[in-house]
């Protein structure tokens, strides 16, 4: 399901089968144009990490295959985009700040789905050109009554299980998570 309403918010449902979401720039990634030039591109850590440091893709990564609920909120630099307050209550972990540079668009899928010409299933929306500050929150959706059916799936109430929030830099701010683990795990 993709849904982008004027509020500057994008909700879909995205799925990888190879543990790592993406939020990425699809005019940094046209030499990949097949499985080889993708895994010279992004078929290892270092790989990628190279690309989160050059502000070209913010990983979603909890090292999980499967299907996840994502809402993309975009903010500007006079109402910045924020978490709502049932997201709030729910939120078990945030991410540092990830640098993305946009060049007026930007793709939402399984990290397998990179490359320069989107895959269909990809989520594509507009963000402003330049640079932008992304943090991702991890939401227990699981945890609030009523956000499951019986059978355990999300109810149609239920939140999302990742909330990103993208705002534009603002002055002054230079630093940027760079690692591919999107959450810092205790001990790191």
């Amino acid at each position: 399901m993709n849904h982008s309403p004027s509020s500057g918010e994008v909700v879909s449902t995205v799925a990888t089968s190879a543990g790592m979401l993406a939020l990425w720039d699809p005019q940094r990634f046209t030499g990949i144009v097949d499985y080889d030039t993708w895994d010279t591109q992004l078929g290892e850590d270092e790989d990628v990490e190279r690309h989160i440091q050059a502000g070209a893709l913010v990983p979603i990564n909890i090292r999980s295959d499967g299907c996840f609920g994502v809402v993309v909120r975009m903010g500007r630099v006079d109402q910045p985009a924020l978490l709502t307050e049932r997201e709030s209550r729910h939120c078990l972990v945030a991410s540092d700040a990830y640098l993305l540079r946009s060049s007026g668009q930007v793709c939402l899928s399984g990290i397998e789905a990179v490359q320069g010409e989107a895959w269909p299933e990809t989520v594509r929306f507009d963000l402003p050109v330049g640079r932008h500050s992304v943090f991702i929150h991890l939401i227990a959706w699981q945890d609030e009554p009523g956000s499951a059916n019986e059978d355990g799936a999300p109810s149609e109430r239920a939140l999302s299980d990742f909330v990103v929030v993208v705002n534009p830099v603002v002055p002054g701010q230079d630093m940027f998570r760079s690692a591919v683990e999107t959450f810092v795990r205790p001990g790191d």
